[in-house]
C-alpha cells in the first residue's frame, strides 16, 4: 500500500597545551516572530524552544506547487533484539549495520546478508559508528577504541589495527607531556580515548572522532597515527560532522555545538571559533546539506534547529526550527535537497527547503515499535530515494520514496 502525506532529542583545551582561550561565541537568530501555537505540531515542541522560530509551512496551500513525496515501505530486516546500539552506514554497493557488538554486512541492492563479522568481539563493548577511508573500515567502539578492517580477496573482513596503534602509544610513552590526567589518580596518553567513541568523521583524508570522554581526536587513515586531541566540551560529545572545507562540528550533551576549524593553511592544529547556543538539551545528531552552507542539529528538546552562514555574520547562526517530533532526535541525514530525522516518537520524517527558506515535512514514516535510533539513505536515479532506518528493536525498515517535482517552487 503506498501512502502520499504532504505536512507542514565551556572551555577547550589543545592536549599538552595549557591554553584555555575557546571564544565565547554565542549565535543568535535576527528573527523574533515565533510561529503560530495554532499548529498542533507546532505547539508539541514551543514550550521547549520558545526563542527559535519555526521554519515550516503551516498552510497546505503554501506548499500546493511544490514537491510531493510519496512513500512505501519495501521490507523490514530483523537483528537480534534488544540491542544497546545501532549504526547503519553506506559504502558503495554494501550496506554495514551494526547492532550490538555485531557488525552485518547486506548487499544494499538485494538485502541479502554478506557476513557478519566482530561476533566474537564481545570485551569490545556494542559498535557505535561505522564509516569508510583509503579502502579500510573503521568501527568505534565503547571500550574507547577505533578497530580497522580490511576486505580480504575472498571478500571477508579481517581486523588489521586497533587505534590507537602500539606502536603510536610505545613512541609517546617516555615522553611525560603526552599523558594527560583522566581520573584523580589516573592517567592516560593523549592518543587514547577515555571512554565511548560515539562518532566518527571522514573528509580530506583524515578521520575525526569524538567520545563521552568529551574530546575531539584526528587521526590519519593511511598511517593510524593520531594528529591532534582536544578537550571540546564540557560534556559527553554524541556528534561529529565535517564539511568539505575542513569546518568541524561537534555536538554535545551540554546543549552546544563548537565549531573548529584551522585558521590558516600552514596550522597543524584546529582551534575553536564558535559555539552555538540555543538548543536547551543534549545534542544527538549534526547533518550538514550538500554544499555545507546549512547545519541541521537535533536534541532531546524535539526539535531541529536550522542553521545558516549569514553575509553579516562571520559564523553561522540559527535561522529557526522544524518541529512535529514528539521524541527525541536521534538521528538526522540529508541526501540531494532533503533532510531525513528519526526520532524517539518512532517516526521518521522527510523534509525539505522550498519557497523563502521554508521547509516542509513532505511524509512521516510510521511502523516503528520503538525509538529510531539510525538512518542511512541513498538516491534512486532522479526521483526515488531508498531509506533504510534502523530501531533499537533490532528492525531495520527499508522505505522507498517516489519524488513528484511538479512545482515551481525551487529549494533555495
Amino acid at each position: 500500500m503506498k501512502l502520499k502525506t504532504r505536512f507542514c532529542f565551556c572551555t577547550s583545551t589543545v592536549a599538552g597545551d595549557d591554553s584555555n582561550n575557546f571564544p565565547a561565541t554565542t549565535s543568535s537568530s535576527s528573527s523574533t516572530s515565533p510561529a503560530s501555537n495554532t499548529s498542533l505540531q507546532s505547539h508539541l515542541s514551543l514550550q521547549t524552544l520558545p526563542s527559535v522560530p519555526s521554519l515550516q509551512y503551516f498552510s497546505l496551500l503554501d506548499v500546493s506547487a511544490t514537491v510531493t513525496v510519496t512513500h512505501s515501505l519495501s521490507c523490514t530486516l530483523s537483528l537480534p533484539s534488544s540491542i544497546s546500539s545501532l549504526s547503519l552506514s553506506f559504502a558503495s554497493s554494501l550496506l554495514y549495520v551494526s547492532s550490538g557488538h555485531q557488525i552485518n554486512v547486506y548487499d544494499s541492492s538485494t538485502l541479502s546478508l554478506l557476513e557478519t563479522f566482530n561476533s566474537d568481539g564481545t570485551s569490545a563493548g556494542a559498535v557505535k559508528s561505522v564509516t569508510f577511508s583509503e579502502g579500510k573500515i573503521f568501527s568505534a567502539h565503547q571500550d574507547g577504541k577505533i578497530r580497522v578492517w580490511k576486505l580480504t580477496a575472498s571478500k571477508k573482513h579481517k581486523m588489521v589495527s586497533t587505534l590507537p596503534t602500539l606502536t603510536d602509544r610505545l613512541r609517546r610513552y617516555p615522553v611525560p607531556k603526552n599523558h594527560v590526567k583522566v581520573r584523580r589518580h589516573k592517567t592516560r596518553l593523549w592518543v587514547e580515548h577515555n571512554d565511548a567513541v560515539s562518532s566518527l568523521a571522514v573528509t580530506n583524508g583524515k578521520i575525526y572522532s569524538v567520545s563521552w570522554d568529551k574530546t575531539l581526536k584526528v587521526w590519519g587513515p593511511k598511517s593510524l597515527r593520531c594528529y591532534e586531541s582536544v578537550t571540546a566540551h564540557e560534556d559527553a560529545i554524541n556528534a561529529v560532522i565535517v564539511s568539505t572545507d575542513g569546518t568541524v562540528y561537534t555536538g554535545s550533551a551540554d546543549g552546544r555545538i563548537r565549531v573548529w576549524a584551522k585558521k590558516s593553511g600552514s596550522e597543524k592544529k584546529h582551534s575553536g571559533i564558535a559555539t552555538l547556543e540555543k538548543h536547551k538539551s543534549a545534542i544527538n545528531a549534526l547533518a550538514l546539506n550538500s554544499d555545507g552552507s546549512i547545519l541541521f542539529s537535533g536534541a532531546c528538546d524535539r526539535s531541529i534547529l536550522v542553521w545558516e552562514r549569514e553575509d553579516s555574520a562571520k559564523y553561522m547562526v540559527v535561522s529557526g526550527a522544524l518541529r512535529g517530533h514528539n521524541g527525541a532526535i536521534l538521528c538526522l541525514i540529508n541526501v540531494s535537497d532533503f533532510l531525513i530525522s528519526g526520532s524517539a516518537d518512532r517516526t521518521v520524517r522527510i523534509w525539505r527547503r522550498g519557497f523563502e527558506g521554508k521547509f516542509c515535512c513532505l511524509s512521516v514514516l510510521t511502523g516503528h515499535s520503538k525509538p529510531v535510533k539510525s538512518l542511512a539513505a541513498k538516491m534512486e536515479g532522479e526521483d526515488g530515494i531508498s531509506v533504510f532506518s534502523g530501531g533499537l528493536n533490532g528492525e531495520i525498515k527499508v522505505w522507498s520514496l517516489k519524488i513528484n517535482y511538479s512545482g515551481s517552487h525551487d529549494s533555495g
